[in-house]
């Protein structure tokens, strides 16, 4: 394979990589920008397919998303590239952090107060551009009943693909006359599935086996069960997968039941974990690279070689099934929107998404305004601006994602 004629794909990532702030839904829009508009290396209907395919499967969907764009430019091998240029600065940045963590890295939020405004400017320009596909009154429909339920049950985890379902069952009666079946059928990959199916058993006996019989070394084996449970497992993205950890290795250990049994449990201190869970959220990249950060200090106390295992199996363990997943599943998917009937199913999906997309930036604006309202008149007036501003830029002008963020970003130290 020809890896030079795909340089300029891979440059575009890591412009992406470095500038991807404000989780999935912020880091939508700067895919459309990104990959739809400046590069065109794909259709803005093709890139909400896929999302919509993600947000179906369980692990990251940013993630996944990416990763299949990389799988259409090129097929699995640049697939995998993309996912590793994707992950690798934000799990060097969570496993540096588990090295150097004191109070004092948190005051690195301060300087990035005005992220999430600009998330919030790149989730409306994301949420206005795929508007222009709902273009019946049932797509409409749709989007309104996705966008009441998904913000009546954003923390839910099963909401997503509970409303994506819904859509689906509306779409199949949507008209397909302007649908063209498609000749060309995908081959399906079963080693991605097999080898998915086998490792998770493999990680499960040995973690098992090893807490039993009490091995001396268990502790990488129980790290790489846990984060590749967490991400063949996981729906909703990180906004799930944070709590999950936080139960697992913050509110458990500390229970009656383990503190009886006294079972040598994986356990990080509350206000460390909360910490590093606002600081995955400041940095661009996956916010599942917080499990970088867990792996490392599960292994701290035996020196920095093994922390730094701890750090490449945590992040290994929870990227490596979702990108096994999607590679399988995705020709399938491919393969049954030649039908018109699943094309109908489609529309109606593509529609749901938009009704998600609507409902997290009304939730998300709620859940970062409110917290302004105590605060000095400047800081919500300077709030609003950068919202409004990154909208704007996105919207009208040619400016790329990764200047909009890196200006938000020094403004910030200013």
């Amino acid at each position: 394979m020809r890896l030079s004629k795909h340089l300029s794909f891979f440059r575009a990532v890591l412009l992406y990589t470095l500038s991807a702030f404000g989780g999935p839904q912020g880091q939508f829009g700067m895919m459309i920008k990104s990959f739809v508009e400046k590069h065109s290396y794909i259709s803005l209907k093709d890139l909400v397919n896929i999302n919509a395919f993600c947000q179906l499967m369980p692990g990251a969907t940013a993630t996944q998303t990416i990763a299949l764009i990389g799988y259409r430019q090129g097929g699995v091998f640049v697939a995998l590239l993309t996912l590793l240029i994707w992950t690798t600065p934000a799990v060097i940045f969570m496993s540096g952090l588990s090295f150097v963590f004191s109070s004092n890295n948190v005051a690195l939020l301060q300087h990035l107060r005005f992220i999430q405004p600009m998330a919030l400017g790149f989730l409306a320009f994301a949420s206005i551009r795929t508007y222009a596909m709902v273009d019946t009154k049932l797509k409409w429909l749709i989007v309104f009943v996705s966008s009441v339920v998904t913000y009546l049950l954003f923390k839910t985890p099963w909401v997503f693909p509970i409303v994506l379902c819904f859509g689906g069952i509306m779409g199949y009666s949507i008209k397909s006359e302007s649908f063209v079946p498609r000749s060309v059928t995908k081959r399906l990959r079963f080693f991605p599935i097999i080898f998915f199916a086998s490792l998770f058993l493999l990680a499960g006996f040995l973690s098992e086996t090893a807490r039993k019989q009490s091995w001396e070394n268990r502790t990488p084996y129980n790290v790489f069960e846990n984060m590749y449970r967490f991400g063949s497992m996981v729906f909703g993205g990180a906004d799930v997968l944070i709590p999950v950890m936080y139960n697992q290795y913050v509110v458990r250990p500390a229970s009656e039941r383990i503190k009886r049994t006294n079972k040598d449990v994986i356990t990080i201190d509350r206000d460390i974990f909360l910490s590093a869970s606002g600081v995955v959220r400041a940095i661009p990249g996956p916010a599942f690279s917080i499990s970088a950060f867990i792996g490392g200090m599960a292994m701290s106390d035996r020196g920095w070689g093994h922390q730094l295992l701890g750090c490449f199996l945590a992040a290994t363990g929870i990227f490596l099934p979702t990108f096994l997943l999607v590679i399988f599943f995705y020709p399938f998917w491919e393969n049954i929107q030649q039908y018109s009937r699943v094309q109908n199913i489609m529309s109606g999906v593509n529609a749901a998404v938009v009704g998600i997309m609507t409902a997290s930036i009304i939730y998300l604006f709620k859940d970062t305004v409110i917290p302004f309202v105590d605060k000095p008149i400047l800081d919500t007036v300077l709030f609003f601006s950068v919202f409004f501003t990154t909208f704007f830029l996105l919207y009208h002008t040619r400016i790329s994602a990764p200047l909009i963020a890196l200006g938000c970003f020094l403004l910030g130290f200013l």
